[in-house]
């Protein structure tokens, strides 16, 4: 009898192990079931992203961190303060833009400057065709170095982010991307925006200015968005 116990308890006992290695192969699996869902997931993102690559004449926008940048979006109700246009060089992407002057900045350099490192890219519904890009790139070339419009005014001496795409665009393609506004047209009612109304223009604030805004951009009906980060 004493013997029968004794491997009945041995039994128990090596019973209980079996479970117990059960349980720790089971959280194994799951673990690694876990990582390659993981896996899957972020190499189906990096795939995602690699079918749209970006391409010249791409329009990039993102929340820029500068000092106007709350005016901007308070003003116009929308997120997005700043945006340019990609132009590729020697097989790099750039974002043609208009800040301190116009000029050609690294992509990586133009998104790491944004609010998070965010940006959505848009793009022309129907595409452009070679000779329109070569056009585009021209266009490019004749307002490298202009000084940045802290006025917001609708002329080519001085030029601002929006209004530096909207003209490119014009100039090559003939096309208008976004509605112009008058300047009384935003919510100038904001306290920053109020604020950066008396810097600017002290109690003389020209209302009746042609604007684009990046937000009238964005929301253009001719683009649709082919990438965000």
């Amino acid at each position: 009898m004493a013997r029968y116990r004794y491997k009945e308890a041995q039994l128990q006992i090596e019973t209980t192990e079996q479970r117990a290695d059960y349980r720790g192969q089971r959280s194994k699996w799951t673990v690694l079931r876990m990582l390659r869902a993981c896996f899957i997931s972020i190499f189906t993102a990096s795939a995602a992203s690699a079918a749209t690559p970006l391409r010249d004449g791409d329009i990039i926008f993102h929340t820029s961190r500068s000092a106007q940048s709350a005016a901007i979006q308070r003003a116009t109700h929308s997120p997005y303060s700043h945006m340019g246009v990609i132009l590729y060089r020697d097989g790099k992407p750039f974002v043609f833009e208009a800040i301190a002057t116009v000029r050609y900045t690294p992509l990586a350099s133009w998104t790491a400057r944004g609010d998070g490192g965010r940006y959505v890219v848009r793009r022309l519904k129907q595409a452009p065709k070679p000779a329109e890009l070569e056009k585009l790139r021209a266009a490019a070339k004749s307002y490298v170095d202009k000084p940045y419009d802290l006025y917001f005014e609708w002329s080519d001496a001085r030029i601002y982010c929006s209004e530096l795409v909207w003209k490119m665009y014009r100039d090559a393609m003939g096309i208008e991307i976004g509605e112009l506004q008058k300047l009384r047209e935003f919510d100038l009612t904001d306290p920053a925006v109020k604020a950066k109304m008396r810097e600017r223009y002290g109690a003389h604030v020209p209302l009746e200015e042609r604007v684009i805004s990046p937000a009238a951009m964005f929301e253009s009906r001719l683009l649709e968005t082919v990438a965000t980060h």
